[in-house]
């Protein structure tokens, strides 16, 4: 059974997913560095070094696809990587209604596009972008191999593909400290600043029903990506997948 937001509501996860982000967009950000101590934005800074080391020389991917925006933290951090065109898709307009007015603040609106668009059928054409990247968005997806399939299919022949997301520590201590925090601390601080009291016990929840590690790579191979590597961040709290599209013979 598929864990979603709201239990009373007999809509489909996706649907869910959306109004969840509508829901909790205003404050989205702040709750993000808030709950995570900041250490969010080091591995999302992560995730692109990797990204830019997966290739010899270094990868300085033109075109890059942000799957799950939201509100564009993690395409703003890829500009790092000088590419001519970044684009953001996500399926909650609250989300990227904040994004644009960051875009458009920053002055990089030229470069980041930010469009409504569904992650498991995703409006581009096939070979599409350099690169393909992800933070915290495929833990939602409502058919992971769908997703991540698609995802293979608009990336080029040799480009690649970098997922950050949410995984379960394994050692002691730090395994049970962080069950903890994520079904006791997090949701109360996600409820009293978010007003939304089923969106941040929906987040530890699917990170626990998540596939992580190993049992991802398989997931992500089956989709088509080669060469797969996993990364655990912070005692296995976050962690980077990286996978590659194989280069036309």
């Amino acid at each position: 059974m598929a864990v979603v937001p709201y239990k009373d509501k007999d809509t489909s996860k996706r649907e869910q997913v959306a109004e969840m982000f509508d829901n909790i967009s205003p404050k989205y950000d702040l709750l993000n560095h808030v709950l995570s101590g900041g250490i969010d934005i080091l591995w999302r800074k992560r995730a692109i070094r990797e990204l830019r080391s997966s290739k010899s020389p270094a990868f300085h991917p033109g075109t890059i696809l942000d799957i799950a925006t939201g509100t564009g933290d993690f395409a703003l951090e890829a500009l790092t990587l000088n590419p001519e065109k970044i684009v953001g898709v996500d399926i909650s307009e609250g989300m990227l209604a904040i994004g644009r007015e960051k875009m458009k603040k920053r002055g990089v609106d030229h470069i980041i596009e930010m469009r409504t668009g569904d992650s498991e059928g995703l409006p581009f054409a096939d070979n599409e972008f350099d690169a393909v990247i992800v933070s915290f968005g495929v833990r939602n997806f409502e058919n992971l191999l769908k997703g991540l399939t698609d995802m293979n299919r608009v990336t080029r022949p040799g480009g690649v593909c970098v997922v950050l997301e949410f995984s379960n520590p394994r050692q002691f201590p730090f395994k049970q400290l962080y069950r903890f925090y994520s079904r006791t601390i997090l949701p109360l601080i996600g409820r009293v600043v978010s007003k939304d009291s089923s969106a941040y016990t929906y987040l530890p929840e699917s990170v626990q029903a998540f596939p992580d590690g190993p049992d991802f790579l398989r997931i992500y191979e089956a989709a088509g990506f080669t060469t797969t590597k996993w990364i655990p961040l912070t005692f296995g709290i976050a962690s980077i997948y990286i996978g590659h599209k194989p280069a036309r013979p």
